[in-house]
């Protein structure tokens, strides 16, 4: 009111309650964030718009890049799962649709609490979270090619939906999410579904803490989604790029997402340097008679935001309702001119005639700062407590139906991944997922992600660290040129320094992992309020994607063991210690976090790359959960399933540690510098493992590692 002069209205109320909310504002982790390296030679956009670009290589003269967005939707779909979800894909989407990209993929890291039952409320919203995604991105024919499970008591009451989106673009075809220079006039062209009430305040809605007191009070928060007509708004997008590009037309495009359409519409406008006037008259709505609040700041689904010269506006209003057809495609959906650029740095709504709200852009849209207090995070140490040697016998059954262990293919069959032809290692049959996206191209894309709340749990900036490494890893695996990050922050309260701390110290984490390894951080997102009405806070999350890149995809490591007498290398760690694996869960005992050298981990990927470029890499597996002798079973059940019969025989005396590094099956191991890597054992022609003169079947293994989610996901 100070700096207004007077009582906000209704309008405004609504307006400084989104945008000044944690989840459009980051008003207590900007400061925190500054600390993440953005910036390298492959960076052709780093974080400030919808997603982050990395340059990918060059095709016929021409400079591709990725584009790449990371989110979270973590509140809706625990109040409504399938919606809530399916709403997180369809945001993510337009995040990458509006950089002027082609969407070419996507990915979930999802976190969901003990499904220890299948009638639990647990089991029914990890079933229907995967539902809500399969739904989504099969309708919008979009291949699903990444991602990654955990099940954990610490998200019985909070589950995480992450989601990632890629897409493709010349670099010099990337459109941005403000308005250019000398854009007075130009007009503000809202498309999409008509605005309805579902969604109004769900930006505050995802800065609280979730109280179940207030179930059907939040699922009013929660968007609808509608991916069919999502499918038609993205060719129709399609068509408008190409029109800019032939006329050399330089427009601002942006995701209707947090805030609605006031939120969209005063920051492309402000960060441009101009103001906006909004007449709410002209917005297509659902239904007749709803309060201009709700028509400004609503979150409805399925809309975007173009500033675009007047000369063009009717063209791109043609494209959208003619061409494409929206109306006839959803009730009232359209493109339709909602207001103008202004030179004077102010946001103006209008309503039936009357000023509704009118503050200035900066005041609306500016950075604020909440400096909260925060416990600092001690590193934990631990006793350095090895095993040389486990009973093999019986715990490696126990750890292949271990539930962050099993197979994941019950949830990944509800999911298209090869739709649009350009998938090269489908999701679940690698450590990463890669696509050739450019049609005539040798240019290919790998994405991976990673984040152990069992690491998470014990001490949070490891944890993030250690996030940025295996994603690292798993990208390498397929043999991939790591090219940069992202991340998205899940935590909990951080009005409690204890739960600010955690927070803090993963930003450290982060930090050091990605400075150290030369991988800028080019995308993110911070989830925090993920704790339960006690005031539990879900295990510290930070939830990391790489995207690779291949100049020739016809290099790509392909799954599974390839042959019998090919050596069997770890390459990288082989610390013995257990903390924070599947292994020490199993056994009930704690021990020291594998020690993070980032010498060794750039030594272990030269090594891989090296093998690769040699042309003696016949197949390799990164070391996560599981274990090394997890990672070695992974590739025999590859090659089964593809017909090979190939088995192996190591000899190690703790191969279910997780202290990480690559498995390697390699045709000649003679070239490879052995001091960064030990030589475990060799593939043979049987069907069976052979782990410290223990028999398996492979066969038998792979019935135990199938079935632990077939309950859960039918």
């Amino acid at each position: 009111m100070e700096r207004l002069g007077r009582q906000p209205s209704t309008v405004e109320l609504h307006a400084f309650d989104a945008q000044w909310s944690e989840h459009c504002s980051y008003k207590s982790s900007r400061r925190h964030l500054k600390r993440l390296p953005t910036n390298g030679a492959g960076v052709v956009l780093g974080p400030g718009e919808d997603a982050g670009v990395l340059h990918l290589g060059v095709h016929n003269g021409e400079r591709f890049a990725v584009v790449v967005a990371h989110e979270s939707h973590n509140h809706p779909s625990q109040v409504v799962p399938f919606e809530g979800a399916a709403t997180g894909i369809g945001g993510i989407v337009r995040d990458v649709l509006c950089m002027g990209a082609e969407v070419i993929a996507v990915a979930d890291p999802l976190r969901f609490g003990m499904v220890d039952g299948t009638q639990t409320h647990q089991a029914y919203v990890a079933r229907s979270v995967v539902d809500g995604i399969g739904a989504y991105g099969n309708a919008i024919g979009v291949p699903n090619i990444a991602g990654d499970v955990y099940f954990d008591h610490g998200f019985d009451e909070n589950c995480l939906v992450n989601v990632v989106a890629l897409g493709i673009v010349k670099e010099t075809d990337v459109i941005h999410s403000y308005v250019p220079k000398d854009a007075e006039g130009w007009q503000i062209v809202l498309v999409g579904k008509a605005t309805d009430p579902s969604g109004f305040g769900g930006a505050s809605f995802s800065s609280l803490t979730l109280d179940a007191r207030d179930a059907e009070l939040n699922k009013g928060a929660v968007q609808v989604p509608d991916p069919f007509l999502k499918n038609v708004l993205m060719r129709a997008s399609y068509r408008v790029f190409m029109l800019l590009r032939e006329l050399k037309i330089t427009a601002a495009f942006k995701d209707l997402g947090a805030g609605g359409i006031m939120g969209c519409s005063a920051e492309m406008t402000s960060h441009g340097g101009y103001g906006a006037e909004i007449d709410l008259d002209g917005v297509n709505v659902a239904v007749e008679g709803m309060a201009p609040e709700v028509i400004a700041v609503g979150e409805t689904q399925e809309r975007l935001l173009w500033v675009v010269p007047p000369e063009i506006a009717p063209e791109v209003l043609r494209i959208y309702n003619e061409v494409f057809t929206l109306p006839d495609v959803a009730y009232n959906a359209r493109a339709t001119a909602i207001g103008r650029v202004t030179t004077e740095r102010r946001y103006v709504v209008r309503h039936r005639g009357s000023v509704v709200m009118d503050v200035e852009s900066e005041f609306l849209t500016g950075a604020i700062h909440d400096e909260l207090p925060y416990t600092e995070v001690i590193h934990h140490a631990g006793a350095v407590e090895e095993l040389p040697a486990v009973d093999v016998e019986t715990l490696f059954p126990k750890v292949l139906a271990h539930h962050d262990v099993c197979s994941r293919e019950p949830l990944y069959r509800r999911y298209d991944a090869v739709v649009r032809g350009m998938t090269v290692v489908v999701r679940g049959r690698a450590d990463a997922g890669v696509l050739a996206p450019i049609a005539g191209s040798r240019l290919g894309v790998a994405l991976a992600v990673a984040g152990n709340p069992r690491y998470g749990r014990i001490d949070p900036g490891y944890a993030a660290e250690h996030a940025v490494v295996e994603a690292m890893r798993r990208v390498v695996a397929v043999g991939a040129r790591p090219i940069g990050l992202t991340n998205c922050l899940n935590f909990g309260n951080p009005r409690k320094p204890e739960q600010y701390g955690e927070f803090v110290a993963a930003v450290d984490g982060l930090a050091r992992a990605a400075t150290a390894l030369d991988l800028p951080i080019v995308s993110g997102n911070v989830s925090l309020y993920n704790e339960s009405p006690e005031g539990l806070a879900v295990p510290a999350s930070a939830i990391v994607a790489c995207v690779g890149a291949f100049e020739d995809v016809a290099e790509v490591v392909t799954p599974g063991l390839k042959a019998p007498g090919s050596a069997l290398l770890w390459v990288g760690s082989r610390e013995l210690v257990i903390g924070g694996s599947v292994l020490a869960e199993l056994l009930g005992t704690e021990s020291a976090l594998p020690h993070i050298s980032y010498g060794a981990e750039r030594a272990a990927v030269a090594i891989v790359h090296d093998a690769i470029a040699r042309g003696v890499l016949r197949s390799c597996h990164a070391i996560r959960d599981g274990g090394m002798l997890t990672a070695l079973a992974r590739l025999a059940f590859d090659a089964m399933q593809q017909g090979r019969r190939v088995g192996a025989e190591i000899d190690f005396g703790n191969p279910l540690c997780e202290a990480g590094g690559f498995l390697c099956e390699v045709s000649d191991d003679s070239g490879i510098d052995l001091t960064g890597a030990l030589r475990v054992g060799k593939t043979n022609d049987t069907s069976e493992l052979i782990v410290n003169g223990v028999r398996f079947e492979i066969a038998r293994l792979y019935e135990t590692w199938s079935a632990p989610l077939a309950a859960i996901y039918p």
